[in-house]
């Protein structure tokens, strides 16, 4: 007679369950915000920290770079420290991510919004 209630304990479970990983997702975009990955050009010459969110938070120059007319050389070196910092970032946001699923008990591959 009551025979059809027991979906609404699965009902609420699944609820439960989405509400935990709303929280945890809001969790680990905070924490994104402070993780860091540092990118690197020219053997350590330039190196740029960026945020796993992909926010640029540091660039560090070599002096050295700076002597003669290596202007174009050495704008050439920060875009490539700083795209290699992105590039970092991404990757290092995608392992998070799948983390996050692995722990909630998702597929691995499946791509939440970040």
């Amino acid at each position: 007679m009551l025979k059809g209630l027991g979906g609404l304990g699965d009902m609420a479970k699944m609820m439960k369950a989405a509400q935990d990983m709303q929280k945890r997702m809001g969790e680990l975009q905070e924490e994104m915000h402070s993780m860091t990955v540092e990118g690197e050009s020219g053997a350590g010459l330039v190196k740029a920290v960026a945020s796993v969110k992909g926010e640029l938070k540091s660039l560090d120059i070599d002096p050295s770079i700076f002597s003669g007319d290596d202007k174009e050389v050495v704008e050439d070196l920060i875009l490539a420290a700083i795209k290699d910092a992105q590039a970092k970032a991404s990757e290092r946001a995608q392992a998070e991510m799948s983390r996050l699923t692995e722990e909630l008990g998702l597929p691995k591959d499946m791509n939440l919004p970040f």
